[in-house]
């Protein structure tokens, strides 16, 4: 380790021994680490390149498609900045950034011209197919334009960046090299695709907008209504209140929400009828995000939801899959069996392959969604047996200092544990579940950050993953006037590193590292100090701090 020193007249009238203890701040596990190390892993790669985010369906139509990988990480890396290493902005918002990038490219929107045809599995009185259109955002698609909403939107609550909130910020280009009639570009920003989002919510009666044509889910309307709320700050509006009211209204006038039981699996317009739920991942994951504005409903919900789907064994809890939690909730409903008894589970395990279904080849994407739940939640014993579970049977693997939970299609093993894995809970949903804390959400939508906010406080520029080194910690600590910063080489190799702390008041700033003063500055105005590192296997913490 190297420390460049900055001598001044001040230096020996400084004691040696630093001030603040690194310590006694809150530190990100390995474990923490590799999955934001996997995310930039993932995002760094060439354009075009999708290695390890393969998915079940070939057109991008399930729930493990690149929308929802893309969106999970975005929210993973917001959450891990916000509540963890709030000090690291440069850090978070270059991997943002290119997040945001990998979501606008044509491989992960370019099924809606074909679902815009719409089809007869969510629309049975369909007759004939409906004249496709590519713009991906104007009518219907929440599923991908809800998520982009509040991606674009959080990005700018994190870092104050009205980037995409300028015309033309948000376009998309179809140009398909040998079909059409040449490019057409669909123009957006992020206030315009909220117009858009709202006023079909309007048009629907409130109830939500489709993913898929005819079908409104209660999941993906969970996350522009929350892009809502953070552009509300930025704007100095209130829209958010009243529409909340009307869709919260129209939710249980139409039975997509009731006083027990799962979420129904979707809203039919044209049909005006709540379809039953075959499985409980979407209603976990909706309660991930809808904890946020409505989280005494979905607290009292959560018992009579995870009923089948999350049993104790030997005292730890364990998922089962939808055809198991199916047949357990069926014979704790009809025949009065108990939900606590093993032999209920056995039976269950018995009857499940009737409640297969035969409309979906898929399993659904169980792991990220219920252990995102729990994690928002603050269900401690829960995701910790989840989390154990995953790291002793689901083939945790390590590459270039990143994390993941590779594919595996097959469901069960010989002694019926779940053992399937896609790539939206290996890659990103896991990762957040790991990296959000109890109440993430609701946190961050009871108080989100304005520029006031982030301009009273120091940052760190100038480091990104791309640096090679993890950031397991970057907080700054405004009682005692001081920057606490933990880095380490995630291969053991030497990084030789130089990065500003910003914002910092004018005054004298002395930096220690691994506890031995190195650095004293006199900081005139508002330039920001200068750090130079080495780091390489062992921690390196920094601590700069007031005189």
């Amino acid at each position: 380790m190297s420390i460049t020193m900055t001598t001044t007249k001040t230096t020996l009238a400084i004691s040696s021994g630093c001030p603040v203890q690194a310590s006694n701040y809150p530190k990100l596990d390995a474990k923490q680490a590799g999955h934001l190390r996997h995310f930039h892993n993932l995002v760094a790669q060439p354009d075009g390149e999708w290695h390890h985010f393969g998915t079940l369906e070939a057109q991008q139509e399930w729930d493990d498609a690149y929308r929802y990988q893309l969106a999970t990480m975005a929210y993973a890396v917001g959450a891990a900045h916000y509540h963890r290493l709030p000090a690291m902005r440069n850090t978070f918002k270059v991997l943002f950034r290119r997040i945001i990038h990998k979501m606008l490219r044509r491989e992960v929107w370019g099924y809606w011209f074909t679902t815009s045809h719409g089809g007869k599995l969510l629309d049975p009185d369909l007759k004939e197919l409906r004249k496709p259109w590519a713009d991906p955002v104007i009518k219907e698609n929440i599923m991908y334009s809800g998520h982009l909403v509040l991606m674009t939107s959080l990005y700018a609550m994190l870092f104050d960046d009205d980037e995409f909130e300028k015309e033309g910020s948000l376009t998309f280009s179809w140009n398909p090299l040998f079909w059409g009639m040449g490019r057409e570009d669909f123009v957006y920003d992020n206030r315009s695709l909220q117009d858009v989002i709202f006023k079909q919510m309007e048009e629907n009666d409130w109830v939500g907008v489709c993913c898929e044509p005819n079908a409104v889910f209660v999941v993906c309307n969970q996350f522009p209504i929350i892009a809502m709320r953070y552009n509300d700050i930025r704007d100095g509006t209130n829209n958010t209140e009243e529409v909340l009211k009307k869709y919260e209204a129209s939710l249980v006038r139409k039975g997509m929400l009731n006083d027990s039981g799962l979420y129904p699996s979707f809203f039919a317009l044209k049909q005006e009828k709540a379809f039953p739920a075959r499985q409980g991942a979407h209603t976990a994951w909706a309660n991930a995000f809808m904890s946020s504005w409505n989280s005494a409903k979905v607290h009292s919900l959560y018992d009579s939801q995870v009923m089948g789907f999350l049993t104790g064994v030997d005292g730890k809890t364990r998922l089962q899959p939808s055809r198991v939690a199916n047949a357990f909730r069926r014979l704790v409903a009809e025949e009065d069996a108990d939900p606590k008894s093993m032999d209920t589970l056995h039976k269950a395990r018995q009857q499940a392959p009737q409640f297969a279904s035969p409309l979906f080849p898929f399993e659904t994407i169980s792991w990220g969604c219920f252990l995102m739940m729990l994690s928002e939640l603050g269900k401690k014993k829960q995701l910790t047996d989840l989390l154990e579970y995953a790291d002793s049977h689901l083939n945790p693997a390590w590459e270039n200092g990143g994390l993941y939970y590779p594919r595996n299609d097959q469901l069960l093993d010989h002694e019926h544990n779940m053992i399937h894995m896609e790539p939206h809970s290996g890659n990103s949903g896991i990762g957040y579940a790991r990296l959000n804390v109890a109440d993430g959400q609701k946190k961050m939508w009871e108080q989100p950050w304005t520029g006031e906010t982030l301009a009273s406080r120091p940052w760190v520029d100038g480091l990104t993953f791309g640096d090679g080194v993890d950031f397991l910690r970057g907080a700054w600590d405004e009682e005692k006037r001081a920057m606490i910063i933990t880095l380490r080489s995630w291969s053991g190799e030497r990084r030789d590193l130089s990065f500003t702390i910003q914002n910092l008041k004018g005054g004298t700033w002395v930096t220690y590292v691994n506890g031995e003063l190195k650095q004293v500055t006199d900081l005139v105005g508002s330039k920001g100090l200068e750090i130079s590192v080495s780091v390489a296997d062992v921690e390196v913490d920094i601590v700069v701090a007031a005189t």
